[in-house]
């Protein structure tokens, strides 16, 4: 029996073959996260998936919260974990937040004081790593919102620039931000090699993997509100 297989059979290696599908523009990636999940789940078309993001009035700013309303939308079971139940006053000063600050306030708390009776399950508190290992093991998947900047694939030979996905020809001219918000969707974990799966929605042709200490220094960092949305599989 080989190793790895050794591994998975003692529950210390999960990597679950969830879809890889790579985002269109700078603000997608939680729309893309949301598709790989559901492919993961049971197939959705484009269509119905446009449809759902239509209903939900989604523009070029996705917060987690309307992934979980997504989530919802499709009958699929799901657990949203966030530090702040609504939207912190002092993004109004950070650049990522900032251009769609005053449009969003609003809605997003809505969508908050509302998801209780729009059967969409929403958690103040903070979550460990073993609870995340301990989805991933029973099969089921987690969309993370992460700050970009802090985190660090161990197999790619260079990070991606998440503020840089323009047309081709289009140069870029930006410099480094302290936080560049991103979702990926988590989808295994090694234990003895203390490291975390995960597919990127930037890239279409890998599967990501970091360390459990970087992947907490970026899912935890200011301005994530450790944002984490459990999706079960059997839903």
């Amino acid at each position: 029996m080989k190793p790895s297989e050794t591994e998975m059979l003692r529950g210390e290696l999960v990597q679950l073959n969830v879809p890889i599908i790579q985002q269109s523009f700078h603000w997608d990636c939680g729309l893309a996260c949301s598709r790989m999940v559901l492919q993961y789940l049971h197939p959705v078309s484009d269509e119905e998936f446009q449809t759902a993001c239509w209903r939900s009035q989604l523009s070029e700013s996705v917060w987690t919260i309307d992934l979980a309303y997504l989530m919802q939308q499709f009958g699929v079971m799901h657990r949203f974990c966030t530090q702040t139940l609504g939207v912190d006053k002092g993004y109004r000063y950070q650049s990522f937040y900032r251009k769609h600050f005053e449009t969003e306030e609003d809605r997003v708390n809505q969508l908050f004081s509302q998801a209780e009776a729009n059967g969409v399950r929403v958690e103040k508190r903070s979550v460990t790593i073993q609870e995340i290992q301990q989805h991933l093991a029973k099969e089921h998947v987690i969309i993370v919102l992460v700050n970009a900047v802090l985190l660090v694939c161990d197999l790619c030979s260079a990070p991606v620039k998440f503020c840089c996905l323009l047309p081709i020809g289009q140069k870029c001219f930006c410099r480094k931000p302290d936080y560049q918000g991103h979702f990926i969707v988590v989808c295994g974990y090694n234990r003895n090699s203390g490291c975390i799966f995960y597919n990127n929605p930037a890239y279409a042709d890998r599967v990501c993997c970091t360390t459990v200490s970087n992947f907490n220094e970026a899912r935890m960092s200011y301005g994530t509100d450790e944002d984490i949305l459990f999706v079960y599989k059997d839903s």
